[in-house]
This record gives structure tokens, C-alpha cells and sequence, in this order.
């Protein structure tokens, strides 16, 4: 595949980049007969994974190398196999594969026809010249670290063509978007709500929501690039994430106070109002810490679920930041006033 796509080839087919030197398996098949077979009738090409077939050449499930070498011998294939095999439709373009790499990081892809036979195989050998940018000459699946940077460079590829096309551009943004509209939606609620915190003081308290949410979304968007720059380092996992969440709550919180008494003394002096200080106080120092875990959580969530953090991420970070944020104010305030 050449390392420069370009829009017309991005669109072809992705029958036209896929090798059909794959290696399949009978799910009825032994462990034992299953390397048997290999050995007596070895497959031409590189094998990344093996894939199950019935007799009709459907695709069934598949089996990592790893997992079919070190399982007993006498062990069924159907038994060792994973059955969810996530495989690209015939009908997919080169762009469509490209995401599908993005979004699961998997080494290969089956494609399918329309009945879900087994036709071709789609791996990232396919992006050698790619890996051989990283500094890597040998594209064998063993480094996790030039491994991630083929990824993100066939992620880069993908954006690149994304925002160049307005329509694909917009259906894989403006969904993300309706985080930030029902978040407006629920912040007006809130304000219904708390209406009668908002008069308090001649609504004093409405003076300072801007920079209460200013800094709740700015610390938010601080820490989803942060996360996002993590994952050039390690991949996402429940465990990462945990191992991150302390460190950025803490961070968070130390942000919070020291803008919150800032602006809280700005504030308490401004309006002559001791209680004033406390109430912004509170609600910065909440909202930015719960804004800083919101942003960290965040891209490493989607990306675990399979979705596309660097679109995603943000909008819904923003959201439960200004809820957060919003949250600790008015209820400070109906504790306080």
C-alpha cells in the first residue's frame, strides 16, 4: 500500500488491498489435527490469526497463534476459538478499513461477503513502509511500541481524509454535539430549579457562573489531551485508567482551590459578602476536580468501548464538567444562604 494515499485510492474497494493467502480451520478439528494440517499444507503467506470456517467457507471465529499453540492437543478448535470476530463487509473501502484498524487495534481483519464468507484477509502488513518510518525494519507483530505508532499513523491518515470530506466530517461529529446541547438543556433545568439561590443577593450568584464554568471546561479539555497523549505510551485499560484517576483528581483539586480562593476573594471583597467567598470557593474547587477526573475518564471509556475519543471525547467531558460545576455551586449555595 503506498505510504501517500490518495482520495481515489482511499475510496477503492478494500478487495483490492486484502490477501487471500489466509489460513482456516474446521471448528470439529482437534488442536492436534489443526497443526497437522498446517505443517502438511502450509499457507504461502504470514499468519497473524487463524480462521474458523463450516463447510460453506462462513466464518465462524477465529484463533490467535498464541492461543492455538499452547492449547492441549486434544482439544477442539470450536472450544479454543473466539466466536464475536469482528470482520469487514466486501462492500468496505479502503477509508472504512482504516478506522476499522483505528478503533479496534487488532493486527488483521477477515473480510466477508454478504453471506459472511471468509474471501480475504486485510493485515497491517499492509502499512510496512508506515512501520519502517517508526524506526522499526521488521513489521512482525512482537513490539507494542512500534506497533501503537503504525496505528496512530494510519489514525492520522484517517482524520486527514474525514475532515477533508464535510459530510463524513459532519455524521462522525455532530452526534458528539448533542452532548453539549442536552448538556445547555440540563443547565437551564438547573437554573429553574435553583431559581431562587440565583436571586439571592440581588442574583450575585449569576455574576460569577461564567468563570465558574470557564475554568470547570478549560481544566476539562487540559485533561483530555492529556489523556489522549497518554496513549501513545500505553494502551487503554480499566487498570490504566484507575492508575491515572488519583493523580489527576489530586491535580484537579489543587487547581480548583487555587483558582477558587482566587476568584473567591475577588468575589467576597467585590460584592462586601463573607458567604460569597465559600459558595465560589466550593464550586470552583468541586467542578474543577470533578472536571479534571471527567477529562481523563473520558477518552480512555470510548476508547475501550471502541469509539473514537479525539471527536468524542471532548464534547462529553465538557458536559459533565458544566453539570459538575453547576452542581457544587447552587447546592452550595442553598447550604449556605
Amino acid at each position: 500500500m503506498p505510504l501517500h494515499l490518495t482520495e481515489a485510492q482511499l475510496n477503492e474497494p478494500v478487495t483490492t488491498y486484502m490477501r487471500a493467502d489466509f489460513a482456516t480451520l474446521d471448528p470439529e478439528w482437534t488442536v492436534g489435527e489443526a497443526l497437522a494440517h498446517m505443517r502438511k499444507y502450509p499457507p504461502p503467506g504470514r499468519i497473524i490469526y487463524f480462521y474458523v470456517v463450516d463447510s460453506a467457507l462462513r466464518l465462524v471465529g477465529v484463533v490467535p497463534t498464541r492461543r492455538l499453540l499452547l492449547a492441549a492437543l486434544e482439544t477442539r478448535v470450536k472450544d479454543v476459538m473466539i466466536a464475536s470476530v469482528i470482520a469487514i463487509p466486501s462492500s468496505a473501502t479502503l477509508l472504512d478499513a482504516c478506522e476499522f484498524f483505528t478503533m479496534h487495534r487488532l493486527l488483521a481483519f477477515p473480510v466477508v461477503d454478504e453471506m459472511r464468507r471468509l474471501i480475504g484477509v486485510i493485515d497491517i502488513e499492509a502499512y510496512a513502509e508506515e512501520l519502517a518510518e517508526t524506526g522499526d525494519s521488521n513489521p512482525a507483530p512482537v513490539a507494542p511500541g512500534p506497533r501503537d505508532d503504525v496505528f496512530q499513523l494510519i489514525g492520522v491518515r484517517l482524520t486527514r481524509s474525514q475532515q477533508a470530506r464535510p459530510l463524513v466530517a459532519f455524521r462522525g461529529r455532530f452526534p458528539w454535539l448533542l452532548c453539549n446541547v442536552a448538556g445547555g438543556t440540563l443547565a437551564a433545568v438547573l437554573v429553574e430549579i435553583y431559581h431562587a439561590e440565583l436571586n439571592w443577593q440581588h442574583a450575585v450568584l449569576a455574576l460569577f457562573i461564567p468563570v465558574v464554568l470557564a475554568l470547570a471546561e478549560s481544566v476539562a479539555i487540559q485533561s483530555v489531551t492529556l489523556a489522549l497523549e497518554a496513549f501513545r505510551e500505553a494502551g487503554p485499560s480499566w487498570r490504566e485508567l484507575f492508575r491515572r484517576l488519583r493523580p489527576e483528581a489530586l491535580t484537579g483539586l489543587l487547581l480548583g482551590l487555587a483558582t477558587g480562593l482566587l476568584v473567591g476573594v475577588i468575589a467576597a471583597i467585590w460584592q462586601n459578602l463573607a458567604v460569597l467567598f465559600l459558595i465560589v470557593l466550593g464550586g470552583i474547587g468541586i467542578g474543577v476536580t470533578c472536571a479534571a477526573v471527567a477529562g481523563m475518564a473520558v477518552p480512555h471509556v470510548l476508547r475501550l468501548l471502541k469509539r473514537d475519543p479525539q471527536v468524542a471525547a471532548g464534547p462529553i467531558a465538557l458536559t459533565c464538567a458544566d453539570v459538575a460545576a453547576l452542581l457544587a455551586y447552587f447546592n452550595l449555595a442553598r447550604l449556605l444562604t
